[in-house]
């Protein structure tokens, strides 16, 4: 698609009351932290840098963190050496403060009413976590996918996995983090796809005619191979 992800399309005329769609991959990862480049704020503050990444640095109503909490990051801004510095700083605070609290808010729930409750689920902090990171001037992105529940999973298990979603920024390259857990992405870290939000990576999306109600069931099993 526009973002880079890869996609895959399919219609159904038939008259159908369910619909269950299967999907099932083998994913190679082999991931440690970051080297950071600790690129200077003079850098992202080139008018020219702003128009190659405006699409990662506009603050639309789904991410925009609000007016306390965006005085907050411009204070926070004034002493960070690096942008890099900052978003570290940002994800952290926005891992402290929001209380993991899954059914607490939905996929259309904005990131200034996560703060406001001071609760959420991953998507909420990596919402909260990219409109604080754009109104510092950093450019930043949604990344969704799936994590592996256990720090140490066993070779061959199989569990019931978690749709989950993280960051990037940008500091010479992208940067990975997740707020939700305080880490980098490691190995436990499927990724399916990057966008500005949600709205741009949701893994199963589509429209139906007819009458009828339509409620979405999501079932993942993530088995480590070697």
């Amino acid at each position: 698609d526009y973002w880079g992800t890869q996609v895959t399309a399919f219609e159904v005329h038939e008259v159908h009351e369910e619909l269950t769609v299967v999907s099932t991959s083998t994913v190679d990862v082999d991931r440690s932290a970051p080297v950071l480049n600790g690129v200077a704020w003079e850098v992202l503050a080139a008018s020219d840098f702003k128009d190659q990444y405006c699409e990662s640095l506009a603050i639309g109503a789904r991410v925009d963190p609000g007016e306390e909490l965006t005085d907050r990051v411009q204070e926070w801004k004034a002493r960070a050496a690096t942008p890099s510095d900052l978003a570290r700083e940002i994800a952290e605070f926005v891992h402290s403060e929001i209380r993991y609290l899954p059914g607490s808010t939905e996929v259309t729930t904005l990131a200034s009413d996560a703060w406001d409750a001071r609760a959420g689920v991953c998507q909420d902090m990596a919402h909260l976590s990219i409109g604080c990171l754009r109104k510092a001037g950093i450019p930043a992105r949604y990344v969704s996918g799936y994590l592996h529940p256990q720090s140490e999973p066993v070779v061959g298990k199989t569990v019931q996995g978690e749709s989950h979603s993280w960051i990037e920024w940008w500091d010479g390259q992208w940067v990975g983090y997740d707020p939700a857990n305080a880490i980098w992405p490691g190995d436990r870290h499927v990724l399916v796809g990057r966008g500005r939000e949600y709205a741009d990576t949701a893994p199963l999306r589509g429209i139906y005619s007819g009458a009828g109600e339509s409620r979405m069931f999501v079932e993942v099993q993530i088995t480590r191979l070697q």
